[in-house]
């Protein structure tokens, strides 16, 4: 039987969604979680690997398992054996054709910004605080440049590797509440650090410390050193992953 997930978690006191040696990771405690309720060692495979201080309002994960625990119910029995930073909001069965990362179709995340003369603490893990002032409508221009199929080469780390760089992003824009400023882009995938260096690239032309008109000319280089800094970690969030039949807004909106 293939159970598939949506998981909620504050990536603050963890090395990233993917288990690693030098620390605790999301999935090797819901892998602990799923041996002490099954007994079985079971590998949870999700839509993307988030990184050390990285949260996800909707990540998506699926494993196999011969246990008798009805579908819907896993969700309880894994959230009584998990800490309270990471959540299973949502669990049902899928077909064995399903899976986590390689079904997926949109994935959205979301890159928060607190601004303003001092710094909420009730915000500190989960927004990136910015003191001096930001120029909204030259980050929402920038933001506009993004839309579309480009090479972000521009936008990965230095190092990694992939078999394209080429993506779709189908929104991205920056909306303004109060002090908090939100950066939305939704894509049919994203490189290593593509969002926060997006996100920081946009801070950068918004703080006046590179000029505007800087994701269109990172784009057209490909070259990392046209773009802007990297983003912490912190203010990023995975918000929705969108399949062919499954939307995790339909289950985390009941």
């Amino acid at each position: 039987m293939r159970i598939r997930t949506v998981i909620s978690y504050d990536g603050t006191n963890y090395v990233g969604y993917q288990v690693q040696l030098n620390g605790i990771s999301i999935q090797e405690k819901i892998e602990k979680a799923l041996f002490e309720i099954t007994g079985e060692k079971i590998v949870l495979h999700a839509s993307g690997r988030t990184d050390s201080g990285v949260h996800a309002r909707a990540q998506v994960a699926h494993f196999d398992t011969e246990s008798k625990i009805p579908p819907d119910k896993f969700s309880f029995a894994l959230n009584a054996h998990l800490p309270k930073d990471i959540r299973i909001m949502h669990s049902e069965e899928a077909d064995r054709e399903f899976h986590s990362r390689f079904s997926a179709k949109k994935k959205t995340y979301c890159y928060t910004v607190q601004n303003g003369i001092h710094e909420n603490p009730f915000l500190r893990n989960t927004a990136l605080f910015i003191h001096s002032d930001i120029d909204f409508d030259a980050m929402q221009k920038e933001a506009e440049a993004v839309v579309g199929t480009h090479d972000f080469a521009a936008f990965r780390s230095t190092g990694t590797v992939n078999k394209t760089t080429v993506r779709t992003v189908f929104e991205s824009y920056w909306t303004k509440k109060e002090n908090l400023y939100i950066y939305t882009v939704t894509g049919d995938g994203f490189l290593y650090n593509m969002v926060r260096i997006l996100a920081g690239t946009m801070l950068d032309v918004g703080t006046k410390r590179l000029e505007k008109g800087a994701i269109a000319r990172a784009l057209e280089s490909t070259q990392r050193s046209d773009a802007g800094a990297t983003a912490p970690p912190h203010g990023l969030m995975l918000y929705r992953v969108v399949y062919p039949d499954f939307d995790t807004e339909d289950v985390l909106k009941k």
